[in-house]
């Protein structure tokens, strides 16, 4: 029986292949790495820290080595980007979400420093701007400093996207954006702001749609590693974002 948490064994399958140290891979062979990845998943799921993980997956501090070396080699990104080599892009999704820094994350050497972390309303926080495609499925992330605004980062998360129509709320309201969407042959389905003098008409049933990436944060922020960062490099934090993400385009 799979345990809470863990992999299923069609789930793992799917994955198996990816990772490092399969037998024809050079260097030593990766045995463990079902129980390698089932360790990380009750980190993220759990909240608890590193030092905490039970024995059955080994020791903590291996496990934990091990997990930021594969996300310098961006092993948890590769994972992600073949599960979402198929999206449906009838349309795009933009949106964003906050999530608290815990304090241990913002002490250390350099401090929040370039890491993805800023002041907003909520405290010291790291903001998770998201395209996802018509399911609420994650494509794409971008991680900033909470303060951010979700506008600028629009752009980097289109690039190089084909869809039928963007869906994002009033924030991304901006004449540049509508231009780089309408350029690319795609509707804009976005409310106007009210310091418009004019309103531009969208496509009311079709935004009615964006309720699924907010789904998509709720279930995200199942796992408690993500609904509060303790990462203190944001390399890190992403690529537990990137396994979580993973997990939810296999359910």
């Amino acid at each position: 029986m799979t345990k809470r948490y863990e992999l299923s064994q069609a789930q793992w399958r799917r994955i198996a292949e990816l990772l490092p140290g399969k037998a024809s891979d050079p260097g030593r062979t990766g045995s463990d790495n079902r129980l390698f990845v089932n360790g990380v998943l009750w980190v993220l799921r759990s909240g608890a820290h590193w030092q905490d993980l039970p024995e059955r997956y080994g020791k903590w501090k291996s496990v934990h080595k091990r997990f930021t070396r594969w996300a310098k080699k961006g092993v948890w990104e590769k994972i992600f980007a073949s599960l979402t080599g198929d999206p449906d892009n009838q349309y795009l999704m933009l949106d964003s979400t906050l999530v608290r820094v815990h304090q241990q994350a913002a002490t250390g050497k350099g401090g929040p420093q370039d890491q993805a972390m800023g002041r907003s309303r909520g405290g010291l926080t790291t903001k998770i701007h998201t395209v996802a495609d018509a399911q609420g499925r994650p494509v794409r992330f971008i991680l900033t400093a909470g303060q951010a605004a979700d506008i600028k980062s629009a752009p980097d998360l289109l690039a190089g996207l084909t869809t039928g129509g963007v869906i994002a709320d009033k924030a991304y309201d901006s004449n540049a954006l509508r231009d780089l969407i309408d350029q690319t042959g795609a509707e804009a389905v976005i409310p106007s702001n009210r310091s418009r003098k004019i309103l531009i008409p969208h496509d009311a049933v079709a935004y009615k749609l964006r309720n699924r990436i907010e789904r998509f944060f709720n279930k995200l922020k199942h796992f408690r590693r993500i609904a509060t960062r303790y990462d203190r490099r944001a390399i890190y934090f992403l690529a537990a974002l990137h396994l979580a993400s993973a997990m939810i385009w296999m359910r």
